[in-house]
């Protein structure tokens, strides 16, 4: 089950066809869903959970807790609309597309992909590409 939840005033325009894709991109990696968590949110709220919990001192648009059991994928995934608007401005892409590169990341990572090393960020870059354009097809 894929939940929606505001600690902004930012709110999803089609929740149901987002998470009716983001369904499709579990499908396609062969992995089962399990619950799945969006917490949408601004800088401030991420950067105080990035320092809690992570001890990094930095702002970041994306933050996902992975409690991933077997074949079956759940967590958290904390984003910040904030630093959405401003990547997308800066990669200059629209904002929908920046924030479906920021949903479908946690989902890759609970799949199994990194992002650490050159290799792995580019392989995540492909993926994500990769399932930015099933959202297209599912529509």
């Amino acid at each position: 089950m894929i939940n929606f939840n505001y600690e902004t005033d930012f709110i999803l325009d089609s929740e149901e066809n987002i998470a009716s894709w983001l369904s499709a991109v579990i499908i396609s990696e062969k992995k089962k869903e399990g619950e799945i968590n969006y917490i949408f949110c601004d800088d401030e709220y991420l950067h105080k959970i990035n320092l809690e919990y992570l001890n990094h001192d930095t702002l970041t648009d994306v933050i996902s807790f992975d409690y991933t059991m077997g074949n079956e994928i759940s967590g958290d995934i904390f984003i910040s609309v904030e630093r959405v608007k401003d990547n997308a401005a800066d990669f200059k892409v629209s904002f929908d597309e920046e924030l479906k590169r920021v949903l479908v990341h946690g989902i890759l990572h609970y799949c199994g992909y990194k992002d650490k090393g050159e290799v792995e960020e580019l392989l995540m870059r492909t993926k994500e590409d990769e399932k930015i354009a099933l959202f297209h097809v599912e529509q």
